[in-house]
């Protein structure tokens, strides 16, 4: 069974108002489609990153996005994860409010996470920056999880 990582949008996807933009409402409609019936076809892991980020703001809402996040493991943490996030927020050119997104990213890395599931798609589910990253992890003989949106899971889950 593939593993998935769950980055911090999927659980803001999933509890969040449905959007009046028809284009972010397909998406949060995909994320629930994805998490409702394909979820249980794959090992799913999260993060403390991920968590923490869930908690921040209204008291109410981060109890929503933890809710989903019940129950799925999380991932330990690695020693040699401070100096992969370094090297990731250099190639990615990462801002300071966007590092985070080197720690989801280098967990999966690090844990040979088959998929990691996002909808940030101008920092990880980027393709310029998912060929940086081939180059980089075939460099240093490291795993490159395919970095993907639940759209693109379902449909890769249904060939």
């Amino acid at each position: 069974m593939q593993s998935v990582y769950i980055e911090t949008t999927i659980p803001s996807y999933l509890t969040s108002r449905k959007s009046k933009q028809a284009t972010l409402a397909a998406d949060q409609e995909a994320t629930r489609d994805w998490w409702e019936e394909q979820r249980f076809h794959f090992r799913v892991f999260t993060s403390f990153y991920t968590i923490d980020e869930c908690s921040r703001g209204n008291p109410d809402l981060a109890a929503k996005r933890l809710s989903k996040l019940k129950g799925i493991p999380e991932l330990e943490l690695v020693d040699t994860l401070p100096d992969l996030e370094e090297d990731l927020i250099r190639l990615f050119h990462l801002p300071p409010k966007a590092v985070t997104d080197a720690s989801h990213l280098g967990l999966a890395i690090l844990h040979r996470m088959d998929y990691l599931l996002t909808w940030n798609c101008t920092h990880l589910a980027n393709a310029v920056l998912q060929k940086e990253l081939l180059d980089y992890c075939s460099y240093y003989g490291l795993h490159v999880p395919i970095i993907c949106t639940p759209r693109t899971l379902i449909e890769l889950n249904h060939d």
